[in-house]
This record gives structure tokens, C-alpha cells and sequence, in this order.
């Protein structure tokens, strides 16, 4: 039986190479041949779905550097954590629309920075828009891969993220079935809430190596499950019928020892399939600052280390998708 080669998914457009969530990365992620791409959103104050993978946007974009703007630093906190900046939702969409996108992580990855302020940010109907361009130009159909973030924050401050995303799903003709759309969250109520609206999806639960879910621990504090346990089998089975499927952090499939060194696949790919549920994992990025220290090589955090090595053990897990930064990297290695 032929091996089935997994999607390959470009992470935010293909961020090793010009800033996150900027027109050029998509762009770039296209031509480069990714199954599909995918875009993190947000809310501005008056409910317009932005692309940026978090609300609070000082380290990707120029608002710091807009003396207009510098009344509107402020402190909050967002699903527990406590951030200072300037924050999507207390923006208007016109407003955010002069901003420019800039690299998340200059310091790894200077090239990309080069492109800094040459862009303006984007909506998800931007996004939708490309990919739908895209897939026409190329004649095959390219995925959108929605993230959703944030959604019990948001709809705490009068923002439900739901029925904009309806709204933009039916307005752009996503909502038809006919391209393929996953839609993710790290919160299992928003995907609950979106698939009883009847959109046509693969719906996938985020799963972090630690922590729990801030929806569950809204609702039922201490009680909340672990996002470990959810990956336990018996995690797994409360999950059938609920959602599609999975994406884990990539060392739930790595399970490095306290060296840093993995000896193979960890179960749970193999878990969830027998329980009829996909698995993604995020993120395949090739520089020593991502990679498990068994592959780490010489010449620094930006170096590209032995990132093959540890691909391959996630290759043989069985994925259903990977994420990954450097699309051709992924594109050359996955469907090899």
C-alpha cells in the first residue's frame, strides 16, 4: 500500500522567509507549492477579521513607531497572560490598515526583515482572495487552513469571533464545500459553535505539549483537562464526533528524553487514527533555535541544523499535515 504523503501547510504564508502574515509570504507559499496556507485571525474594534497570529501586534507591525498612535499602549490580560502594546481591538479596521507588517524574529532571521514596512497588513478576506486567485492560476485547488484565536477573550469584551467568521465564510463563498477549508482553534467551544452553524469544514483541535485550554478553564477552572490528556487515549475518545481531528505540538511526536534526544515516533499519531481522527503538527522550521538539541548543529540559533533528521522521525509518525516556514523545504522533504 503506498505511503500517503502528508499536506503541507505554509505557516502563516512562508515566514522563513519575508514577514508573517504579510502579501509576500502568501504569495511566496503559493508559488512554492503548499497545499494550503494558514492565516491566524483577530478582531479590530469594529469586526473586521485581521490576519496576525496574536491581538497584540508591537512586535509585527510599525504601530510603535506611529506617534498618533502612542496613547493607545496599554496593559491587559488575555487568556491569563499579562501583555503591555497596542492591541487589534482597540482599532479600527481603517486605522489598522495603515500599518505595515514587519519579521516577528529579526534577529533569526534577517533576510526577511529586509522586507520590513514594505507591506500593509491584511484581512482574512484578503487572504481568502489570494488563495482563491491562486488556486486558479495554478489549476489545482490550494486549502485555506483558519486559525481562530482567542475567542472566548474576545467575545469577554463584546467581540464573538463566530459570527464573523459565518459572515466572511458565506460572503466569500467558502461556505460551499467546494474548497478545502480546515478550520482550527486551540479552544474546542469555537470549533463546537462553528460546525452547529453548519459550515461545510474539517474541524481540528490545537493541542499544546503543556497547559490547558483558557475556554475550559473559563468554564470549569481547576477541572479544566490538560491539553496532555487530551492526547492520551482516553482524551482521544471523548474527542470522536466532536472534531476531525488533531494538530499537535511536534514534540508530542518527537517525546524528546531530558537529553534532548528522541528514540522515535511517540504513539500518539497512531492513537488518534485508530480512533478515526487526522493529526497535523506544528511547526517544521529548520534553524538550531527550533530543532530538539539532537539535531542542533554548528553556527549559531539561525543555523539550519540537521532539521531532516527530525523531520523524518515525524514523516514515519504518519502525519496527516505539517506546518512549516520554509515551504520548499517542506514541499522537497515531505513528498519525497
Amino acid at each position: 500500500m503506498p505511503r500517503r504523503l502528508p499536506l503541507v501547510i505554509g505557516h502563516r504564508g512562508a515566514p522563513g522567509y519575508r514577514p508573517e502574515h504579510s502579501r509576500s509570504s502568501y504569495d511566496l507559499a503559493l508559488q512554492l507549492g503548499v497545499d494550503a496556507v494558514e492565516p491566524d485571525i483577530v478582531a479590530s474594534k469594529d469586526g473586521v477579521l485581521v490576519v496576525r497570529h496574536e491581538n497584540e501586534i508591537s512586535g509585527t507591525t510599525n504601530v510603535a513607531d506611529r506617534p498618533e498612535f502612542a496613547s493607545r499602549r496599554t496593559t491587559k490580560t488575555v487568556d491569563g497572560v499579562r501583555l503591555t502594546g497596542w492591541f487589534t481591538e482597540d482599532f479600527t479596521w481603517a486605522e489598522l490598515s495603515t500599518l505595515t507588517t514587519r519579521e516577528r524574529i529579526p534577529q533569526l532571521r534577517p533576510r526577511s526583515a529586509t522586507f520590513d514596512d514594505a507591506q500593509p497588513m491584511l484581512r482574512l478576506t484578503d487572504v481568502l482572495d489570494l488563495v482563491r486567485a491562486g488556486s486558479l492560476a495554478q489549476g489545482r485547488e490550494i486549502g485555506v487552513v483558519l486559525e481562530v484565536k482567542h475567542a472566548t477573550y474576545f467575545a469577554s469584551i463584546g467581540l464573538d469571533l463566530v459570527p464573523m467568521i459565518e459572515a466572511e465564510l458565506r460572503a466569500t463563498g467558502w461556505d460551499t464545500g467546494d474548497l478545502p477549508l480546515v478550520v482550527e482553534s486551540f479552544e474546542s467551544t469555537v470549533l463546537h459553535r462553528l460546525r452547529e452553524r453548519g459550515l461545510p469544514a474539517t474541524y481540528i483541535y490545537l493541542l499544546e505539549a503543556k497547559g490547558k485550554p483558557f475556554d475550559l478553564i473559563a468554564a470549569h477552572g481547576d477541572a479544566a483537562p490538560s491539553y496532555p490528556a487530551t492526547a492520551t487515549p482516553r482524551g482521544l475518545d471523548a474527542l470522536i464526533g466532536t472534531v476531525d481531528g488533531i494538530s499537535v505540538d511536534k514534540r508530542m511526536i518527537l517525546a524528546p528524553d531530558r537529553r534532548g534526544r528522541t528514540s522515535g515516533p511517540s504513539p500518539v499519531v497512531a492513537d488518534a487514527h485508530a480512533r478515526g481522527l487526522q493529526v497535523f503538527t506544528w511547526t517544521c522550521r529548520p534553524e538550531n533555535a527550533f530543532l530538539i538539541p539532537e539535531f542542533r548543529g554548528k553556527g549559531g540559533k539561525a543555523a539550519f541544523g540537521d532539521y531532516e533528521a527530525e523531520w523524518d522521525v515525524i514523516r514515519r509518525s504518519g502525519v496527516d499535515g505539517v506546518f512549516v516556514d520554509h515551504p520548499d523545504l517542506g514541499v522537497a522533504f515531505f513528498r519525497e
